[in-house]
């Protein structure tokens, strides 16, 4: 891997985060991290909500929830870049290296100013600047160097039970329902690795927008996959071009989860206003939160959603499968036009294995 590389260069002389003065920010220890804003939105985001953004937002998740109150781990600490040659060889972060390649000379680049967990959260945050209907996240700074890599077995798989899923972010203080806004990031994210025949697939027909498709698409009976049959945590997709884990079925459909799920799926703003606050407690994992600096200020406003829950072109109430008890989905209006095959999400310059 690229990363790897230039990074054993560096290890061996982390510095500790500085602080120089650039453009006024609203805290002045966060003024060094505005060129660093401008550098991460102009030329690894590029103003768009697309696969390297994609991945920003993924590291966050598989970084922080690498703690446990039993197997120890530092949380949000950036040990998946610093001890990536034990980090990726986990099972659950398949596919990780292609992110840390396009995300690792950014963070080469930027090392003086921000520590490696500083940077996988920074990062994490900006990527939903250019994703409509994404929430302005907070973001902190000050998350000391990591010290060792994570505990295996800490990151959930997409065959996970419900069950087990809900016990490992139980472990680390997130209830049922705050697991589901998390999984908002699912509306603008996609799979590379789950069939590797068709790397890039999205999970719902708007990888792009911060939007409830993915909350209305899981629900509806699936009757095709988008490419190769029997992978391991895919279950039957209902949009041809996107691919649908086994995890986000079983917790669509499960008495503790359905109905959020079912609430997200037609309420766009509820959705938003519940996966910020989630995500900025994922963040926390690990840390000492009056030690940290708010630099939220640095943080665009996303642009606005502009649209409105809708079923998928030749597909209506009836092909819903009803799983919140006692409360009947709603029937939206459907698409016009022809049934959807959406396209894969372009690939970012850094997603090889050269």
């Amino acid at each position: 891997m690229v990363f790897k590389k230039a990074l054993s260069a560096l290890i061996v002389s982390l510095p500790v985060i500085l602080a120089a003065p650039a453009e006024p920010a609203l805290n002045p220890r966060c003024n060094a991290l505005v060129p660093v804003a401008k550098d991460l939105l102009d030329n690894l985001f590029e103003g768009e909500c697309g696969d390297a953004a994609h991945g920003a937002l993924r590291l966050i998740f598989h970084d922080a929830i690498g703690i446990s109150p039993t197997a120890g781990g530092g949380g949000a600490d950036g040990s998946i870049i610093i001890f990536n040659a034990t980090e990726l060889t986990f099972p659950a972060n398949d596919g990780i290296d292609d992110v840390l390649d396009t995300l690792g000379p950014f963070f080469l680049k930027h090392s003086n100013v921000l520590s490696p967990g500083d940077f996988v959260q920074f990062a994490g945050a900006l990527s939903l600047a250019a994703c409509p209907g994404a929430p302005r996240v907070k973001f902190v700074m000050g998350r000391p160097q990591p010290v060792a890599a994570s505990p295996p077995d800490l990151v959930p798989e997409p065959f996970d039970s419900v069950d087990s899923i809900l016990q490992r972010f139980s472990e680390v203080g997130f209830s049922p329902d705050e697991v589901i806004a998390l999984l908002s990031s699912h509306s603008v994210a996609g799979a590379d690795t789950v069939d590797p025949t068709i790397p890039g697939t999205p999970f719902d027909s708007t990888h792009n927008v911060f939007d409830t498709n993915i909350f209305i698409d899981v629900l509806l009976k699936g009757t095709l996959f988008p490419g190769t049959a029997d992978n391991q945590g895919e279950v039957m997709s209902s949009i041809n071009g996107t691919l649908r884990l086994q995890s986000d079925s079983e917790l669509a459909r499960d008495s503790r989860t359905a109905c959020t799920w079912q609430a997200f799926a037609t309420n766009q703003q509820l959705m938003a206003a519940r996966f910020g606050p989630a995500l900025f407690k994922l963040s926390l994992l690990g840390q000492n939160a009056n030690e940290l600096t708010d630099c939220s200020a640095l943080i665009p406003q996303p642009p606005a959603f502009r649209g409105r829950p809708m079923f998928p072109p030749g597909q209506f109430l009836k092909d819903i499968e009803q799983s919140c008890a006692g409360t009947p989905f709603p029937n939206l209006p459907t698409q016009p036009g022809p049934p959807l095959d959406v396209p894969a999400i372009p690939q970012a310059d850094g997603d090889d294995d050269s």
